[in-house]
């Protein structure tokens, strides 16, 4: 395979492996396929995991640019004899945040109408359900500070990974996402120099058992198992890093189910920005490299919203403009 030149693309960095149990630090190359980092590198440490290279700095970042403009043949391989991970397997820590708000209130405002119309007066029971102090009441909060919960860390999927339905739900949902990894430490970042903390960006799909999700949600905790179980936090396919973007809300965000639309946004309307959350999680406490940062769902980027639920063996896809597609099955097996 002849040396390829990236000069004029995206910096898209992966995590994959060759099929011997093996993970390692690649970058994609034109599209079809894949530099070892740190095989081109002569095995510098640097090059060893996604983490090791965050942990490194802006130098070692650098110096995979220069690797993969110059790519060696020796250390290339065609994407499709490799099998892509999540590109950060296991993020020191993730928050999934309330950025897109159109979602939330238009979530809120679905789930209130399925219950009031079962209601004798379905009309008075909304109004009660979505008004103040109602069970479904769009919360103010969410508009002036950024609202999150963590995730667990240990239960992270990537691209082409099979998610099983838990065994306790009837109504799977996808949402789609798309998340910032940092890449800076800090503390008490200003919003004007947050995104210099930023590593890069890449999809998220933040897999839901929606209706445990409902019903756990009703003790205030936050969504509990209806988010927690095994692989439901979906990243992929690659981490873009940050200086590839012009402006990097301007991305078109598409959901495809079995290869049918489903769900279109764009990052531009989020009311909180990665910026935002970048600035409140530093204050009075430290950034740590490697942890991810969640956008929550854009407007309609969801089945809930859209009155839709998927089905065993459904394949869903989500495309981030810029970032690429991340591609899963849904399977039970309960």
């Amino acid at each position: 395979m002849p040396a390829t030149s990236t000069e004029d693309e995206a910096m898209k960095l992966v995590t994959y492996g060759t099929g011997k149990g093996d993970s390692r630090l690649g970058a994609l190359i034109g599209g079809d396929a894949v530099l070892d980092l740190a095989q081109a590198s002569g095995g510098k440490p640097a090059f060893a995991s996604m983490q090791a290279l965050i942990d490194a700095g802006a130098d070692a970042l650098a110096q995979a640019k220069k690797l993969a403009a110059s790519a060696s043949r020796d250390a290339v391989s065609p994407l499709s004899s490799v099998k892509l991970a999540a590109p950060l397997p296991r993020p020191v820590r993730m928050r999934d945040c309330s950025l897109f708000l159109e979602h939330m209130e238009a979530g809120l405002n679905k789930i209130a109408r399925q219950t009031a119309d079962a209601d004798p007066d379905p009309e008075a029971k909304y109004a009660e359900l979505t008004g103040e102090g109602g069970r479904f009441r769009f919360n103010p909060l969410l508009k002036q500070r950024v609202i999150y919960y963590n995730c667990d860390t240990l239960a992270f999927s990537g691209p082409d990974d099979e998610i099983v339905w838990p065994s306790d739900s009837n109504w799977m949902d996808y949402e789609l996402e798309w998340a910032c990894v940092v890449g800076k430490p800090g503390e008490n970042v200003t919003k004007e120099k947050a995104r210099e903390h930023i590593f890069g960006y890449t999809i998220f799909n933040d897999w839901s058992a929606r209706d445990t999700q409902l019903a756990v949600m009703e003790c205030n905790l936050g969504p509990g198992a209806g988010k927690d179980f095994a692989l439901s936090n979906g990243i992929g396919p690659c981490i873009a890093t940050v200086d590839e973007f012009d402006d990097p809300y301007k991305l078109t965000m598409t959901a495809r189910v079995n290869g049918e639309e489903w769900s279109r946004g764009t990052t531009g309307s989020m009311h909180h920005s990665f910026e935002d959350a970048v600035a409140e999680f530093s204050r009075d406490r430290s950034l740590v490299p490697g942890e991810m940062i969640g956008s929550g769902t854009v407007l309609g980027g969801c089945g809930l919203e859209l009155g839709r639920q998927l089905a065993d063996g459904d394949v869903v896809e989500l495309e981030i403009e810029g970032i690429g597609v991340l591609r899963n099955k849904v399977v039970r097996r309960h």
